[in-house]
């Protein structure tokens, strides 16, 4: 059966967007949640980071089985699941059915969605040469999702109340369904699967023994950290500095959108340089822009343009990742093999989140956490200099 290019990446981009969407409204309703049940802050906010750790394990747990028996049995999970622990967040009393709802079920469906699997899951329809402009498109997909069901959730809280909104923005990922079975089939191996490729376990053996994919993880752990501790703290200091919340909210915007730009544009950047090396360059770009950042007065026209650079750089990492998990150690094992560099990145969230707070306690600012961001975004930069990556013309252009 052949599929259209457009059509595959619209879907597995839509499904992205679906799954980033959902978790990046679920944060809207910890004040309604708190309200309701008097559980706290402090709990609620453990609650949501035991989802950022699931979300991680999720990935390469859900890509190893769509690996070993196909993606459609993991991916029709994870959307039943997440849109059943969303919506039973509305439910939840205590502390223990909070942390299981948010922060297990549906952080595990989420993970069933992963950028790794969607892309393991169209590359059987599509050419090795296209491979990498599907795999920007998918990101960009997750950041449409933010910028879409953010505001939805947020209107649907005006208009229904906090516990309705749960249940709409939880069935919101039943819409996956359909788009799942369009971009798979009821095959249990991939087609790009051979006899050379081993099993799994020598596989992940392999990949773990290899110094340039754990060079490739350390790397990815640093864009978890950053990324974490922007979206969770970026109305704090926008607050800090003394400006109106609506600055923070059109920040967050702004990264959504132009996040959509940067990964459109690094598809297709790597389809003729070394991921690497682009990679490298992104990292340093942070690196920079948070510099001039630091030191610039802050007006809400630094806070905008800070949002628009930082924004381009922020999902642009993902597809040059995705793309040297698989010229390392082969598409085969792509899900399970990109999930472990997924794991590794969120590590880096939750202390991202977490430090944040801490240094904010223990200072009253939040100046150590931006030398930290710089100094690891530099970390960044250089430690992808060392991977062995074949220049993209040494590459076939058809698997």
């Amino acid at each position: 059966m052949n599929k259209s290019f457009v059509g595959l990446v619209l879907a597995a981009g839509s499904i992205f967007a679906l799954a980033l969407g959902i978790r990046s409204a679920q944060p809207l309703f910890i004040s309604s949640i708190n309200s309701a049940t008097g559980i706290g802050y402090a709990t609620i906010s453990l609650a949501f980071a035991v989802a950022q750790i699931v979300w991680g394990i999720g990935q390469p747990v859900a890509g190893a089985i769509g690996d070993r028996w196909g993606p459609r049995p993991v991916m029709l999970a994870g959307a039943v699941l997440l849109a059943l622990g969303t919506a039973l967040t509305a439910l939840a009393q205590t502390p223990l059915a909070l942390t299981l709802a948010i922060g297990v079920v549906a952080a595990a469906g989420a993970g069933a969605f992963g950028p790794a699997q969607l892309a393991s899951a169209v590359s059987k329809w599509i050419p090795e040469a296209k491979r990498s402009v599907a795999n920007g498109i998918i990101g960009a997909g997750g950041s449409f999702g933010q910028f879409v069901i953010v505001p939805l959730a947020q209107l649907s809280i005006g208009l229904a109340g906090w516990q309705p909104g749960l249940v709409i923005v939880g069935l919101m990922g039943l819409i996956a369904i359909p788009l799942v079975f369009y971009i798979t089939d009821t095959s249990t191996v991939p087609a790009h699967a051979h006899t050379q490729a081993g099993t799994l376990s020598q596989a992940v053996h392999d990949a773990v023994r290899d110094p340039s994919f754990l060079l490739l993880t350390a790397g990815f752990f640093t864009c978890g950290f950053h990324i974490a501790f922007i979206a969770t703290h970026l109305p704090g200091y926008v607050a800090l500095c003394q400006l109106p919340a609506s600055v923070s909210a059109w920040s967050l915007s702004i990264i959504g959108l132009f996040n959509i730009a940067g990964s459109l544009w690094v598809g297709r950047h790597i389809q003729t340089r070394r991921m690497k090396l682009t990679l490298a360059g992104v990292y340093f770009a942070r690196a920079v822009a948070i510099l001039i950042f630091f030191y610039s007065p802050k007006t809400p026209l630094v806070f905008f343009t800070f949002a628009a650079v930082v924004g381009f750089t922020y999902l642009s990492t993902v597809p040059p990742t995705i793309g040297l998990v698989a010229k390392l150690h082969g598409p085969r094992y792509l899900a399970t093999l990109f999930g472990l560099v997924i794991l590794s990145h969120q590590v880096g969230g939750f202390l991202g989140a977490w430090l944040g707070g801490k240094a904010f306690e223990a200072t009253g600012s939040y100046d150590w956490m931006w030398w930290a961001d710089i100094a690891l975004c530099i970390f960044a930069a250089v430690i992808h200099l060392p991977i062995k990556e074949a220049p993209p013309q040494l590459v076939p252009a058809a698997a």
